[in-house]
């Protein structure tokens, strides 16, 4: 069976899965350096509430819509072409968003950045599955690349912390350019020039109806969040959601969907994908806000709060090991669902968090959530692509990494949205508070105008918006924790049947699959 799918991957083939996997963990990176950043890019920039959210989670939100779409453009043109294309372009606007003037700019240089990132995790691993044809070679290579987005977690924080200890806060956006730079220069020698032997009919209306749909509705709900129940934002929000049901009538309609709606039909697949998607929307937002609190309420450094969030993410680290071991025994929807409710017992404890409380009952409950969470992303991958048809194997591998990549676009917009409307409502500005000032609308604001007070104000000031931005996360956590519980739920109920995975024999699902990746494979070489 091995020799049928070709030789076995040579030094050319690792050294290039070694290029593949930076920029892989680059879109990690740059999620958990731009949380730390936020505060001084505020402060610089003078970003509104709103400017804030759509800086944080603009550039997730295009990386979403576009991966299917970069996908099958990989298909029809090359993956390592649309790759390097995406890579080059990515540099560019990283540098331009470093220097970027004003919030405005910055907003519209993250979301072409989010285009152009979306090039690279559809042509990474379908560069990978060419590139190792041997079932062993290749199960390694996908746990090198799996590897890599854990890392970029892991090293977002701390690197963060570094570069804004000692520079200006654009140069968090500089992370990407020399990778991207080795990308470019090794990947025509390193990297196969792979094209689908079949490739799918891209539809552009599909493409603009899906952002017509998502972000007129993100952009009401917030709108609605900062400044009540005006009637534009909530016809705003309205009109995304008509376009979204336009959206998915023309799915039904085509042989070739932008999204394949019958893959939701499978139990398996759907609940896999609801986890993954409320998962991701969870553990961005309450990333963005725990980054947020440690610097604007605990008072930590940008060096010193990435420092602590090691704690969290080294037990993530531990939790998918552990994880991957019980799941040879257990079956999966057990696994699952304990592990969301350790994460929303975790939850709970945020809850609870004061600015009097100090600083560990913070870690403590975020490092339970990032423990119960942490068998999500291993297991799902393993969950979703098996449980699809023979040739849905490559829609179903799409819809995961979108489902992970909205996931946290939402969970930033959606929880820093009701954040910023518990903040506003609880925020008390003392008398002398200058009028129209930053200071009722955001943390970030409250402490840039606090250093032109005098000091009695300034701390009457700090003192009100630390426990209106405390009572936020209290209510952000509040909702991820009823979110959590649900989805254990949902686990048990659509998951129940799925053996665990070191019982798990080949079904139908998977055995024809290799024929199509050899085939692939050989047009590809």
């Amino acid at each position: 069976m091995d020799n049928d799918l070709g030789p076995p991957a040579g030094r050319r083939e690792w050294l290039g899965l070694a290029v593949l996997a930076l920029p892989t963990m680059l879109t990690m990176i740059d999620i958990g350096v731009l949380f730390l950043a936020l505060p001084a890019l505020t402060a610089d920039l003078g970003a509104t509430a709103t400017q804030q959210l759509w800086i944080t989670d603009g550039y997730g939100f295009l990386i979403a819509a576009f991966l299917v779409t970069m996908g099958t453009l990989g298909d029809r043109f090359g993956r390592r072409r649309v790759l390097l294309v995406g890579a080059a372009a990515f540099g560019v606007l990283s540098i331009t968003a470093a220097y970027a003037p004003s919030p405005e700019l910055l907003i519209a240089t993250r979301a072409l950045m989010g285009i152009a990132g979306a090039t690279i995790m559809p042509s990474t691993l379908a560069l990978i599955m060419g590139m190792f044809r041997h079932p062993r070679q290749r199960g390694l290579a996908i746990a090198v690349w799996a590897t890599a987005l854990t890392a970029g977690v892991a090293m977002g924080p701390i690197l963060g912390g570094v570069l804004l200890q000692w520079f200006w806060w654009g140069s968090a956006f500089l992370v990407g350019v020399p990778i991207m730079l080795l990308l470019l220069v090794t990947g025509p020698a390193l990297l196969p020039d792979m094209r689908h032997p079949g490739p799918g009919r891209l539809d552009p209306v599909s493409v603009v109806l899906s952002l017509a749909a998502l972000l007129p509705f993100v952009y009401g709900f917030k709108e609605v969040a900062r400044s009540g129940w005006r009637p534009l934002p909530v016809l705003i929000a309205l009109a995304g959601l008509a376009i979204g049901v336009w959206f998915v009538l023309r799915q039904r309609r085509l042989d070739n969907p932008l999204l394949d709606l019958r893959l939701f039909r499978i139990r398996a697949v759907s609940g896999a994908l609801v986890l993954s998607l409320l998962v991701a929307a969870v553990q961005g937002g309450s990333g963005f806000y725990v980054a947020q609190y440690l610097q604007l309420v605990e008072e930590l450094t940008p060096l010193q709060t990435g420092l602590w969030l090691l704690v969290p993410t080294l037990a993530l680290i531990v939790g998918i090991f552990v994880s991957q071991g019980l799941a040879q025994r257990i079956r999966p929807a057990q696994i699952l669902a304990a592990g969301v409710l350790v994460a929303a017992a975790g939850m709970l404890v945020l809850t609870r968090v004061s600015p009097a409380s100090g600083l560990l009952p913070l870690l403590f409950g975020f490092t339970i959530v990032y423990i119960g969470v942490s068998p999500i992303g291993p297991l799902v991958g393993q969950l979703v692509v098996p449980a699809a048809p023979p040739g849905k194997a490559g829609s179903a591998a799409s819809l995961q990494s979108t489902s992970g990549e909205l996931g946290t676009a939402l969970g930033i917009a959606i929880l820093g949205s009701v954040g910023v409307a518990v903040y506003r409502g609880a925020v008390a500005l003392p008398a002398g508070t200058p009028a129209g000032s930053a200071a009722g609308e955001t943390m970030a604001g409250a402490v840039a105008t606090a250093q032109n007070l005098p000091p009695e104000l300034a701390s009457a000031l700090l003192d009100s918006a630390r426990s209106a931005f405390a009572a936020g996360l209290n209510t952000a956590a509040a909702i991820c924790a009823i979110t959590f519980t649900v989805l254990a739920m949902v686990a048990l109920a659509t998951l129940r049947r799925v053996p665990p995975t070191g019982a798990a024999a080949p079904g139908p699902a998977t055995a024809p699959a290799a024929p199509r990746e050899r085939k692939l494979s050989r047009r590809g070489a």
